[in-house]
């Protein structure tokens, strides 16, 4: 082999190793966590099908069966608990690890609103129905979701 074939070879590898740092920086590994999100991902699918607000199940909430407030929460639930979560585990993206932690964050507040508008009282004066089970338990799993994220998203800095 000459001296430069070895340089060719050198910088090959160089290049092979600079593409894999590149790409291990922008992945996690879930570990453990990955199966409890994946376990919370699935209890918030059974969430949907549970009693919400006025005795609605949670899907029904997409089409403003509890109001709007139910109905936001309802989809940041589905789209940064569910979706984003799935779409983070299979993917293993970084940026995505980060977009769910915000996401379940922002879902979590849009949760406690949600139970709280359940709480009070209309315009009539009389104490509302209050949250369903279905409702408090997804804001349980979006809580958990959040904190999840957040360890594995810092996990990479």
């Amino acid at each position: 082999m000459t001296d430069e074939e070895r340089d060719h070879a050198v910088e090959e590898l160089g290049a092979d190793v600079d593409a894999t740092l590149s790409k291990a920086a922008k992945t996690i590994e879930p570990g453990r966590s990955g199966f409890a999100i994946a376990v919370v991902v699935f209890v918030s699918l059974i969430t949907l099908l549970l009693p919400w607000a006025g005795g609605e199940p949670g899907w029904r909430m997409f089409v403003g069966a509890g109001g709007a407030i139910p109905l936001l929460f309802a989809s940041t639930s589905a789209l940064f608990g569910v979706l984003g979560s799935a779409a983070a585990l299979v993917t293993r993206r970084w940026g995505l690890s980060w977009v769910c932690t915000v996401g379940c964050w922002v879902s979590s507040v849009d949760g406690l609103l949600a139970i709280w508008s359940q709480q009070s009282s209309p315009v009539s004066g009389h104490p509302g129905t209050g949250p369903g089970f279905g409702m408090v338990l997804m804001w349980i799993c979006v809580a958990v979701l959040a904190v999840q994220w957040t360890r594995l998203a810092w996990s990479r800095t």
